[in-house]
């Protein structure tokens, strides 16, 4: 069955929103990079009942190993290791040498604050000293230790903040009750498979085909995400599985070949950017505002070398900016597939540029009409050659969904036109 884990975020300020959680998928990541499965992450509030809950439900689970996170501070509230003492029956005993290291840091961070009772500061942070008996200390990178109780489950207490947690994970995974309560890992492959232009309801019915003429499609851990319009499929197996995998993957391509772009995880960002190696991109927006230009730019490490851009949301603006005939946009409306051809003209010739991209469309409230409703985009896509491709498309949801994802159907055009 392999090696299997829980992870435990503690917080109330994480519980209610206050706070994003990074690190339960932060852990998990390590987790999946041992070869252990991970069973569950849960989260509750500095509230000592509902964390032994969690405990007792994760144990009630099989699993071998349990993560905590937070609740290691000096306040009142930070009940997290006095509750895993009570969960694996043990007594809290002062750790000498913990404490005079802890009252060390203490009293390096007070310099800072002369007018603070040094001793009553030292005194709060005596209880960060207190660990259940036996336990492995992990020695603090701010204020707070960790502590690894060994048993069945082991649980890991962790901080919360995640500057002090990460740096504390490679020791809590050296402890000898870490090494054998992952002892039975398993290492696992993962591959990841990106798609655009399939919808989701496509690829069901193509792993609903795999499950029936796949053999050993069951070995196969597949999950499916939908983001910025393109579908992620990450699929993880153990190395004796990898012929089942290669037969999904003939059976993918075979139904979904034009929309598979990318077989190894590189995203269609990291595709442009090579494309566009030793070339000059200039843009012109209107609906949205800019994003694209701000995408090119954070091409990070790449050569792209974005010329210029230009947003452009009056007409007025366009035709000034842009050069786009006043009679065009009369004819045809602002958002259409003219006007973005025109607009693409325009960066080529405003910026000497080689390539260029045109988006113009209604991304709502308001605006759209029964011809045009909210959500239609046009895109134009020009080289200095004389290639030219032009779109027009509809995109579901509310403004931020149709920006975001005006953006990806640009890059995946322009991904097309250089491949």
């Amino acid at each position: 069955m392999g090696a299997r884990a829980g992870i435990v975020v503690t917080g109330t300020e994480v519980l209610t929103g206050r706070v994003q959680d990074l690190n339960g998928p932060w852990l998990a990541d390590q987790l999946l990079e041992l070869g252990v499965e991970l069973a569950h992450i849960t989260m509750c509030g500095d509230r000592p009942a509902d964390i032994e809950a969690q405990l007792r439900f994760l144990a009630a689970e099989g699993v071998d190993l349990i993560i905590t996170t937070g609740g290691l501070g000096p306040t009142a509230d930070d009940m997290t290791v006095e509750t895993v003492a009570r969960f694996t029956d043990r007594k809290l005993v002062l750790d000498n040498r913990l404490e005079v290291m802890i009252a060390d840091i203490v009293s390096r961070l007070m310099v800072r604050f002369p007018n603070v009772d040094a001793e009553a500061v030292r005194a709060a942070n005596r209880k960060q000293a207190l660990i259940p008996d036996g336990a492995d200390v992990l020695d603090p990178v701010g204020t707070a230790p960790g502590v690894v109780v060994p048993g069945k489950p082991t649980v890991v207490v962790l901080p919360g903040p995640p500057r002090e947690l990460q740096p504390m994970w490679p020791s809590a995974l050296r402890t000898a009750a870490v090494q054998e309560a992952i002892a039975d890992r398993t290492a696992y492959r993962q591959e990841m498979v990106r798609m655009f232009g399939v919808p989701e309801s496509g690829l069901a019915d193509t792993l609903r085909e795999a499950e029936r003429s796949v053999a050993g499609f069951g070995r196969l851990e597949i999950t499916t995400c939908l983001r910025r319009g393109e579908l992620e499929v990450v699929t993880r197996y153990e190395p004796d599985a990898a012929e089942t995998y290669t037969e999904l993957m003939a059976l993918l391509r075979g139904r979904h070949g034009d929309a598979i772009f990318s077989e190894d995880g590189s995203r269609v960002d990291d595709q442009v950017a090579r494309l566009l190696a030793g070339r000059r991109i200039a843009t012109a927006e209107s609906c949205t505002g800019g994003l694209l230009a701000a995408r090119l730019t954070d091409l990070a490490g790449s050569s792209v070398y974005v010329a210029g851009a230009v947003v452009a949301y009056a007409n007025d603006a366009k035709t000034g900016l842009l050069g786009v005939d006043p009679a065009l946009i009369e004819a045809h409306g602002a958002v259409s597939e003219p006007v973005a051809e025109a607009m693409a003209d325009g960066a080529l010739s405003r910026f000497g540029a080689d390539t260029a991209v045109a988006i113009t469309g209604i991304a709502g409230p308001g605006g759209g009409t029964d011809e045009k409703p909210i959500g239609t985009v046009c895109f134009s896509l020009k080289l200095a050659d004389g290639t030219t491709v032009t779109r027009a498309m509809r995109m579901p949801g509310g403004r931020a969904d149709v920006r975001e994802r005006s953006t990806t159907v640009a890059m995946h055009l322009l991904r097309r036109a250089l491949s």
